[in-house]
């Protein structure tokens, strides 16, 4: 019993104590001098991969019959892409469905108009050069639906590195100009983070194409452009007289 009171005016000795030394920490904080900036670097790229996605969408009496002649012109297209040196590994199915159509008029219910039957996949092609012949001999082979292209970079790692590079380059003159301007010289980096980055390019919608069947014609003419990566950094400074 009588070791409480002792244990609770040893924590009443120790809070002063506490206090003090985070009341210290607080206020030698407050008293240097910091600069708080951001910067960004960004690096441009030409593309090295596309996807595309491409699908078949067909309309039928029945669903049965919807899906049966989706199935057959849907594996003439994969056929195709793999022939045209596509791997199994870059195409995937992103969509699939059956659904009933109706017609509708005025004052009237809703009349069954059949049924439709839609199939997509998602390809990645790797060699843009023959990119455009892709998409020509899909539609050939009996797609009707392309619905949108994306271009990315296979390896971004060395965009990002040199963005970074650009980006704490352009934060470390930004410094040294303000600590000049003001008469101080930096002390040292407080903190560093960084946001941004590549980000895989969301497909373009409606990407609309010809098939063009004529021999020795021009295929599809589709342009990569360039890709900018950017990396945004934002550091704190210690500045000293």
């Amino acid at each position: 019993m009588t070791l409480r009171p002792l244990a609770f005016a040893l924590a009443l000795a120790a809070a002063p104590m506490a206090l003090s030394t985070a009341a210290h920490a607080q206020d030698a904080s407050f008293r240097a001098t910091t600069l708080n900036l951001s910067a960004f670097g960004e690096t441009a790229a030409r593309p090295d991969i596309a996807s595309i996605t491409t699908g078949v969408q067909v309309k039928a009496p029945t669903a049965a019959e919807a899906m049966r002649q989706n199935a057959e012109r849907m594996s003439a297209v994969v056929a195709t892409l793999k022939a045209r040196g596509v791997a199994e590994r870059d195409i995937q199915t992103s969509g699939l469905n059956l659904s009933p159509q109706y017609v509708y008029e005025q004052n009237k219910p809703p009349r069954p108009d059949g049924y439709q039957a839609s199939n997509q996949v998602t390809v990645t092609v790797r060699d843009l050069t023959r990119l455009g012949q892709a998409v020509d001999a899909v539609v050939a082979a009996g797609a009707n639906e392309i619905n949108g292209v994306a271009f990315g970079l296979s390896a971004p790692g060395p965009v990002e590195d040199a963005s970074r590079r650009a980006a704490v380059a352009a934060l470390t003159a930004k410094a040294n100009l303000y600590a000049q301007a003001a008469g101080y010289k930096i002390a040292r980096l407080i903190s560093l983070s960084e946001s941004g980055g590549y980000t895989p390019q969301p497909p373009q919608p409606k990407f609309m194409v010809r098939a063009m069947m004529a021999d020795g014609a021009e295929s599809t003419p589709v342009q990569g452009g360039e890709l900018k990566v950017r990396i945004d950094v934002q550091a704190a400074y210690e500045l000293v007289k």
